[in-house]
């Protein structure tokens, strides 16, 4: 027999709220902990190859181009990607006008390419905060303009403005000069023949005509077409002797640990670590004694700049067109690019082809590097524009002539430099200003234009 129990009414509607309130907190937990799959993007592919060594500085926080230089012994290669955020705005009130890291800075980005700016730092005209970045610098004890960089971090979509998280430096050549043609500006080291353009930096030089045949100097650049590169910063009296050669791999022998360079055969022993050795890579290889006879012993083989593989990547890349089919299909730093629907800007398209330095912004698909902006930066034979620029506090005034910004040393005594929001009489120790010039001489920026910035 069953027995049938009835509650009291009050007690069954007591027992219906609670059963609603339980109800409504397991509700309330489960969109706290659950929901939003997404986050923050992957910055797979950012990560930086072939900067550890001797003589590696790094430092967090504004770094490159800093009044002074740090110094160290330490490598380390920080974590790439970052979250995108950034207090920036359309202005650093600097007198810039440009933002570094404003809102909506948030694609996973790679710039390849050289400095040419300071103030955070500017790469391939894409200016980027480096507040919180890690810098890992080798050959030099700060970042100068001209120097080749690799910058990790997040751009805007427009590639106006960007955040980086880490920026990595090193030299591609130190050795003894050879073969100077002062016709054309070119010259050869390590077995590489360097090119020259109106971009090329001069550090401690006025130009090719300084340099002297069997003198050790050091150039950073670009590589083009095996055994040729484009120098973006040349040295002739560097601190360090080591020799150092950077290039495409060719003629790969693994069991006869050997490989060339451009006319330079490079000899390795068990010891040097072969990860990142292909045919048709491009490597920085060093060692302790110069090349005789046209071989060389390598300490370490270390891959150059790592460019990322991931589809969705911002990337800026900056180089000389090789294996130049269409604007759809030529490579630069040996990355695939397909230009067809790019904003060009610097100069006709039909003048893009082997041998143009150009910078390009896109996104990655399939390892091909989909242009939005194509800027044409030389034309051999034609020429093309020069832009350099520093923007921070002057120090070290000693006239207009003769004052630093940024640790970069500036000359704005022509009298056909212009002066905005002030007058030459403004320039003074702490006066914050953006200096614009087309060329550095004997490690000098030759200023076109000097902004004050407003109040």
């Amino acid at each position: 027999m069953n027995t049938i129990l009835t509650l009291p009414r009050s007690f069954r509607l007591a027992q219906r709220l609670l059963r609603g309130l339980l109800l409504a907190g397991g509700m309330a937990m489960l969109l706290s902990c659950g929901g939003g799959g997404g986050g923050a993007g992957s910055a797979s592919g950012l990560g930086v190859a072939g900067v550890s060594g001797s003589g590696t500085t790094t430092e967090t926080g504004g770094g490159g181009g800093g009044d002074s230089g740090a110094s160290g012994g330490s490598s380390g290669n920080a974590g790439s990607g970052g979250d995108g955020t950034s207090t920036a705005g359309n202005t650093n009130g600097d007198g810039s006008g440009v933002g570094s890291g404003g809102t909506g800075v948030s694609a996973d980005a790679a710039g390849i390419g050289a400095a040419d700016g300071l103030g955070s730092i500017i790469l391939n005209g894409l200016r980027y905060n480096t507040d919180s970045a890690a810098f890992s610098l080798e050959d030099t004890s700060e970042l100068q303009i001209g120097m080749s960089a690799r910058v990790a971090g997040k751009v805007d979509a427009d590639f106006t403005s960007g955040v980086a998280t880490q920026v990595v430096s090193a030299a591609e050549l130190r050795g003894a000069v050879s073969a100077i043609n002062l016709a054309d500006g070119s010259f050869t080291v390590m077995g590489s023949r360097v090119t020259t353009d109106t971009a090329t930096v001069w550090g401690d030089a006025s130009g090719p005509a300084d340099l002297r045949d069997g003198a050790v100097i050091q150039v950073w650049g670009l590589p083009a077409s095996p055994g040729t590169l484009r120098a973006t910063r040349v040295h002739i009296t560097p601190a360090s002797a080591e020799p150092l050669a950077t290039g495409t791999v060719q003629n790969l022998d693994l069991v006869g640990r050997q490989f060339t360079l451009g006319l330079l055969t490079v000899d390795f022993g068990p010891g040097v670590d072969t990860a990142s050795l292909a045919e048709g890579a491009i490597v920085r290889v060093r060692g302790t004694v110069a090349p005789v006879a046209g071989r060389f012993t390598a300490t370490t083989v270390k891959g150059w700049y790592a460019i990322p593989t991931a589809d969705g990547i911002a990337l800026q890349l900056a180089g000389v067109a090789t294996d130049f089919a269409s604007l759809g299909d030529f490579r630069v730093l040996g990355n695939k690019v397909d230009a067809r629907n790019a904003q060009i800007t610097g100069g006709p398209a039909g003048s893009i082809g082997n041998g143009v330095k150009v910078e390009v912004d896109g996104f990655l698909s399939g390892q091909v590097l989909v242009a939005k902006k194509l800027r044409i930066r030389y034309v051999p034979g034609t020429g093309g524009p020069a832009s350099f620029t520093v923007i921070g506090p002057v120090s070290g005034y000693q006239s207009r002539s003769d004052f630093i910004v940024r640790g970069q040393h500036v000359n704005a005594g022509d009298s056909a430099t212009i002066f905005e929001n002030g007058t030459p009489a403004d320039l003074g120790n702490g006066k914050r200003v953006t200096v614009v010039g087309d060329r550095v001489v004997d490690g000098v920026l030759i200023a076109q234009r000097v902004t004050f910035a407003q109040p």
